[in-house]
């Protein structure tokens, strides 16, 4: 499944793979550009996938980036994604970055495109 997802997310949100904590910088810097999406989410989670394949429906919009990055193999990541937008862990959680903000966050079976999608055009 751990294989499955990835390369899935990577083709169909023609997604950024977040490996380093020093990423989160280049994102925060990027969502003065456009909103940023980060998507965490767990190999070994079941809703996980349920909730990428309501994703791969509708491709996310040009005027967006999206992030994706296993909490499992990152923790570190997942723990400074904590600190830096003030969010408490959870998995899969969906956070919306804009101005170096975290301005909309979602987790679990509450991840809802259309609502992100209406977050992004808000932000744009």
């Amino acid at each position: 499944m751990k294989n499955k997802l990835l390369a899935l997310i990577m083709l169909v949100l023609a997604a950024i793979a977040i490996t380093d904590e020093d990423q989160l910088q280049k994102i925060i810097v990027r969502s003065q550009e456009k909103p940023q999406v980060i998507f965490k989410y767990s190999t070994h989670c079941y809703l996980s996938e349920v909730i990428f394949q309501r994703f791969q429906k509708k491709c996310c919009p040009e005027h967006m980036d999206f992030h994706f990055f296993d909490l499992l193999a990152h923790q570190n990541i997942s723990e400074k994604i904590s600190e830096t937008f003030h969010v408490v862990h959870q998995s899969p959680q969906i956070l919306l970055i804009k101005d170096g903000e975290c301005i909309f966050e979602e987790s679990h079976s509450e991840i809802s495109l259309e609502e992100i999608m209406e977050h992004v055009a808000a932000a744009v």
